[in-house]
């Protein structure tokens, strides 16, 4: 609210860490944390530095101090401002939540860890979204490419804008990095004869690996950009203006994560021999993620697999139901396969595919983070595993043209 209606100190986020900011020294990224260390000041102790249980003492003392100002008594009734809130978030997503969001088309996949909104023009989809969002739920909303120019996004239309550029491309087999020029990775886009042959006359699996990103994006493709940001999903939460958009409320003193947008493009693996590969190895972002399939190319050529021959190798997966039944939706354009792990089972995974490095010959070096370098896609023998000895289940989704995938920061994930 303005500040002629509120004048109560440390009411909102950016009052609370504004307060707050008068005592951290800027510019220190001492122990990796978000917060400067606090230190004390006209001491003579020359003890500089002070721990993160300190830090949260001065925050919480912050929050005692400026919430209840000394003239004004604390509210002891707060079951009226509390009211709209589920008494227990995981039963009503366990009960569907089918009479308290009746207004909103969704349902639960994956076992109900993923919640699927189905109409994205629904201005209540938020309130659903957050009793999910509290858990730590990835969610997909569908639809997204109605609202958007879809000619912007067409694989001939970048590369007649932007074939000129020279860009950095990924072999997604072997890791592989060249800069090649734009044009030459869109001409292949669905046309595998124009496509780039490895060694041993195998068609390459190139991707191009976050270009245009964040300001590039924004000043190289106007148009483009300003095309996603009026259709993102959940603008309360997606857009960079959105009211319960966290990043867009934080002081200028914090270094904020890369919120983007960038444009990843990649040759699907229909067209190659081994399919037990990916156009993006498992890992973690460390912020929340919006990931919109905007467009899915039709390859043709020589070793293509047919549609039908496509549509069996997403059949072997192992789907939910709902997930089978988009499938046989001649309405729907299935574009990239989701592998989805919850970040609680992220020291187990890990373990496992240093076991698994093991076995293979691999060397292990203590310093080696199979996660964190990005250098493992889990296939399907190996996701069987991963559930018989470590009892991780894996999360499938098949993303279709117009979803978005909302993921919360730390959720593992392959493509």
């Amino acid at each position: 609210p303005p500040a002629s209606q509120n004048n109560e100190q440390g009411s909102t986020l950016r009052d609370l860490l504004t307060t707050t900011a008068g005592k951290l020294r800027l510019g220190s990224t001492d122990a990796g944390i978000a917060f400067a260390p606090v230190y004390s000041t006209g001491t003579a102790s020359g003890k500089s530095g002070r721990t993160m249980p300190n830090i949260l003492d001065d925050i919480i003392a912050s929050v005692v101090e400026n919430k209840i100002p000394p003239n004004r008594a604390p509210k002891t009734n707060v079951k009226s401002e509390i009211k709209d809130e589920p008494k227990d978030d995981k039963k009503c997503v366990q009960d569907d939540c089918s009479k308290r969001y009746s207004d909103i088309q969704y349902s639960w996949i994956c076992d109900k860890h993923v919640l699927w909104l189905r109409d994205h023009k629904n201005n209540n989809n938020w309130k659903l979204f957050k009793e999910c969002w509290k858990q730590g739920r990835p969610v997909l909303v569908s639809g997204m490419h109605k609202k958007m120019n879809f000619s912007l996004w067409k694989a001939e239309s970048i590369s007649l804008d932007f074939g000129n550029q020279q860009a950095d491309i990924l072999n997604c087999k072997d890791s592989i990095i060249s800069n090649t020029s734009v044009k030459e990775f869109w001409d292949g886009f669905e046309d595998v004869s124009k496509r780039q042959k490895v060694k041993n006359g195998e068609t390459a699996l190139l991707k191009l690996k976050d270009w245009p990103s964040g300001e590039d994006f924004k000043a190289m493709m106007p148009a483009r950009y300003e095309d996603l940001l009026k259709s993102l999903p959940l603008p309360e939460y997606c857009s960079p203006e959105g009211k319960l958009n966290l990043a867009s409320h934080l002081p200028g003193f914090f270094v904020r994560p890369d919120l983007g947008p960038r444009l990843c493009s990649a040759y699907g693996v229909a067209a190659t021999k081994d399919h037990d590969i990916g156009t993006t190895n498992l890992h973690i972002e460390v912020s929340d993620v919006v990931n919109i399939l905007v467009y899915v190319g039709i390859a043709k050529g020589n070793g293509v697999l047919s549609k039908s021959g496509v549509l069996k190798k997403f059949e072997e997966e192992d789907l939910d139901d709902l997930l089978r039944k988009r499938l046989k939706d001649s309405s729907e354009l299935p574009g990239a396969l989701w592998h989805i792990y919850a970040g609680k089972d992220a020291d187990k995974i890990r373990e496992f595919l240093q076991k698994i490095a093991k076995e293979q010959g691999l060397e292990v070096l203590p310093e080696h983070d199979p996660i964190r370098d990005q250098s493992w896609y889990v296939n399907k023998k190996l996701r069987q595993r991963l559930l018989e000895e470590y009892g991780v289940k894996t999360c499938t989704i098949i993303q279709f043209l117009g979803d978005a995938i909302i993921l919360p920061a730390g959720a593992l994930h392959q493509v």
